[in-house]
């Protein structure tokens, strides 16, 4: 059957994502009437920090203690980069608007500020990055001091080895070390999973008999790193008592997915996002949109069991890439998916990546998407807007290669901040 819409929306998100969901919160933030349209999006497969930007060049592989002058170097060298489209003072106030949004939803973060922080990974390499969890930055403070540290990990679980990690750091951070234990009431299981881990966490005993096992292991002077499993909601909370009754500073390290801190962020923005207002449609596909001759969008959406129609007067497309299936590859080219709007992307897909894997270039479709003006609509054929009042954001954007420049989330929260910026000054 179908539903028609109650109401005109001014915004409509289509996108679930990190970019999708700051779309929907600046949006929302500045009065708008907003409704969000997505699948889940690849939140909860992120690692849960913050990346504004982390390499630059890529080619030379150039680690940035020091963003902002690496903005200032992008926007020299890659002028058509989405992020060198944007003014310092937008993106940080992008940035503070977002981890304030997060903080006021019990998940703080933390930053220097004025440069990147080392945080260590699941593989026990050293990543730049913006801002991480506070359950985190003890971790960085750690690193840098190059403190003793202990890590540890459970019996069973995949998704992080202490050995491992501290086998990687040994040359760079030489007191450290590690030790496994079994989680409590998995003695005799030979898999645990951090999804209900970090739900068993929660629980009061649960804490009390995990932290009798890792005091006995602590040497006086210790931090201890373990996997980022401290709950789901409050981590910092948990965190704080659970240091409290190991006796020593703790900091968590994520795993590998699926990410707990990841899940946090997303269950915190969909909370949140109802809170302000914002009519989700997630898990929901958008069949068809329909430009009218007023100028708004006719979304029609299913999602298997039923139909709905929706109306809005600006759409913003944070749709993704591959993974979020906002471009798809056919057998001769890159197409976007929603209204085929022009991809840029090498000429033949005999080009779309370098003969040796590990060019340190990378290869050319990484920086396929969509091009745009500096309001961030999206072009057309001939190189003007494709429609007054469609946005994009995010990953599909072209000219970026945000996994290798680390700077997925930073890229995906400032493009979202610039585009609800843009419709706010178009309607005055």
């Amino acid at each position: 059957m179908i539903q028609k819409a109650r109401r005109e929306y001014e915004i409509a998100v289509v996108g679930a994502g990190m970019a999708g969901m700051a779309a929907a919160l600046f949006a929302a933030n500045r009065g708008f009437s907003v409704v969000q349209v997505g699948g889940p999006g690849g939140i909860g497969f992120s690692s849960g920090l913050l990346d504004l930007l982390g390499v630059h060049p890529v080619e030379e592989g150039w680690r940035l203690s020091d963003p902002w002058a690496g903005l200032d170097a992008l926007k020299k060298d890659i002028p058509d980069h989405p992020l060198a489209r944007l003014e310092t003072r937008d993106i940080k106030a992008a940035m503070e608007e977002f981890t304030g949004f997060l903080e006021e939803e019990g998940l703080p973060y933390s930053s220097f500020l004025d440069r990147n922080a080392e945080m260590v990974t699941p593989l026990g390499t050293v990543k730049p990055t913006y801002a991480v969890p506070r359950t985190m930055w003890k971790g960085v403070r750690a690193f840098r001091e190059k403190s003793p540290c202990l890590f540890v990990d459970f019996q069973g679980l995949k998704e992080f080895n202490a050995n491992q990690v501290a086998s990687v750091l040994q040359t760079a951070w030489p007191e450290i070390r590690s030790v496994r234990i079994s989680f409590p009431g998995s003695e005799k299981t030979s898999r645990v999973f951090t999804r209900p881990v970090a739900q068993q966490m929660e629980r009061r005993e649960i804490r009390e008999r995990l932290a009798d096992l890792v005091r006995l292991r602590v040497r006086e002077g210790e931090t201890v790193g373990m996997p980022a499993v401290f709950g789901f909601r409050r981590s910092h909370e948990i965190v704080a008592k659970f240091e409290e009754a190991i006796g020593a500073p703790l900091f968590e390290i994520p795993t590998l997915p699926a990410s707990i801190p990841g899940l946090r962020i997303k269950e915190v923005l969909e909370a949140g996002l109802r809170r302000l207002g914002v009519r989700p449609y997630w898990q929901v596909k958008v069949s068809e949109v329909v430009r009218d001759g007023d100028g708004t969008f006719l979304l029609r959406l299913d999602n298997g069991f039923a139909r709905h129609e929706i109306r809005a007067r600006a759409l913003v497309l944070a749709t993704g890439r591959f993974f979020g299936k906002g471009l798809y590859a056919g057998r001769d080219r890159v197409r976007e998916a929603l209204f085929d709007l022009p991809v840029h992307q090498p000429r033949t897909r005999a080009q779309w990546h370098r003969r040796d894997f590990m060019d340190p270039r990378g290869h050319p479709v990484n920086r396929a998407g969509l091009e745009v003006d500096d309001a961030f609509r999206p072009l057309d054929e001939t190189g003007r807007p494709a429609h007054e009042s469609l946005f994009a954001s995010g990953s599909i954007l072209a000219h970026q290669d945000w996994m290798r420049m680390k700077c997925g989330s930073g890229l995906a929260i400032a493009t979202s901040f610039a585009a609800v910026k843009s419709f706010l000054e178009m309607r005055g």
